[in-house]
């Protein structure tokens, strides 16, 4: 799944893509790079940062949805609200990718059941403003089962909405009200998530926990652009975990490292005719 921030202050790439005609651009990029999806946003969902206003959501998207898709693009739409998903939806996504798993706005899960689309649901507690005085997972189990626990509840709210069980897929939502250790223990242990019985997401591309384990001598977080080749070797871990599917901004990259994975889980390669005896 690759990532089309069409926003200001998204922490990777804010503003790069911001016109409607780059981000389609980009998107093209992406797809000649190996993208089986294209999640396009219009909301920055960053430590910290403000919402913007529907009107300006729906303008950051919609022109970009419709393009991509009318070529022939699989489309996502990155929100939380069920007015943007319904736009989004008629101008060809086949994708809800909701962050907040219906929280922040119910009625997006009777859009998506309405149009039959598939509905993404990422573990959340908080918007971004205030998310970071949530993570607290002192529970017997810790992070893994409060999130598991936590996405259980939310599968039952999209089904009672009457989003089909074939239509679900859960993301344990890394690095939403989750410190660095909370987002490691959760890689190191997605089976109790794939045990819930839908297909997984998991987006680790370029979060903060890579830029701190990667920081420098004077304490600095890495800079984005350059986790990548720490965040290759999570999408191989992944790979081999079972997830599904990973959301990415770097496509070419990610499709080298689980190539790489996937060859090295083949059963070995038999000898040909002119190997030597």
């Amino acid at each position: 799944m690759g990532v089309v921030n069409v926003t200001p202050d998204s922490f990777s790439d804010g503003g790069r893509y911001v016109e409607p005609a780059a981000a389609v651009a980009h998107g093209r990029r992406l797809l000649a790079d190996g993208a089986d999806v294209l999640d396009i946003g219009g909301e920055s969902t960053r430590p910290g940062a403000t919402r913007p206003l529907v009107a300006e959501e729906l303008a950051r998207v919609v022109p970009v949805i419709a393009a991509l898709a009318a070529e022939g693009a699989v489309v996502s739409v990155d929100t939380m609200r069920a007015e943007v998903a319904a736009a989004a939806l008629e101008a060809g996504a086949v994708i809800v990718n909701d962050v907040s798993g219906g929280l922040a706005d119910p009625e997006i899960l009777t859009v998506t059941a309405a149009a039959g689309a598939t509905y993404v649901a990422m573990h959340w507690r908080a918007h971004a403003d205030h998310m970071r005085d949530f993570a607290v997972y002192d529970g017997p189990g810790g992070v893994v089962a409060a999130v598991c626990e936590e996405l259980e509840e939310r599968v039952e709210a999209i089904r009672a909405a009457g989003v089909a069980d074939d239509r679900i897929v859960l993301d344990p939502g890394l690095g939403f009200a989750k410190r660095g250790e909370h987002n490691w223990e959760l890689l190191r242990d997605l089976d109790p998530v794939l045990a819930l019985g839908h297909p997984v997401l998991v987006g680790a591309s370029r979060k903060s926990f890579l830029g701190a384990l990667l920081a420098g001598p004077d304490g600095a977080p890495r800079e984005p652009e350059g986790r990548e080749h720490a965040h290759a070797v999570v999408l191989a871990h992944l790979a081999g975990a079972g997830a599904w599917g990973v959301r990415v901004h770097d496509v070419r990259s990610a499709r080298d490292a689980l190539a790489a994975a996937r060859m090295l889980r083949a059963p070995s390669a038999q000898p040909d005719d002119r190997s030597p005896a």
